[in-house]
């Protein structure tokens, strides 16, 4: 994998667990929106929808990059809706993130070494 691919999976990460807990945020005001007085729902939809949105999108981005295959793609869209998924998505994009960087950098590294 190169740099690019390995940033496409740090950006997905980075947004996986805000999304989680925006749409848990989102959740609790809307308990709340009808057991109280309170209304947050407006401000932390809006909130959710803009992550929620970046999260499709570098999702999208990522699955080009790294030409999952569809169960996999699959998996991390279907994380992005559970209430907790994105904290699962978070911690799977970590380990292959920074397995992809083990990996560009080696081949850098492996390059340069051919090339000297």
């Amino acid at each position: 994998m190169d740099l690019k691919t390995a940033a496409a999976l740090r950006r997905l990460r980075l947004v996986s667990a805000p999304e989680a807990v925006s749409f848990l945020l989102l959740l609790v005001c809307s308990v709340l929106k009808r057991t109280t007085d309170f209304n947050a729902v407006p401000v932390m939809g809006m909130v959710h929808g803009v992550l929620f949105i970046l999260y499709v999108l570098f999702w999208a981005d990522a699955w080009n990059r790294t030409r999952w295959a569809f169960g996999r793609a699959a998996l991390y869209a279907v994380l992005s809706v559970l209430p907790f998924g994105g904290f699962v998505a978070e911690r799977k994009l970590a380990r292959e993130s920074e397995a992809a960087v083990a990996a560009a950098q080696a081949a850098e590294t492996e390059a340069e070494a051919t090339a000297a």
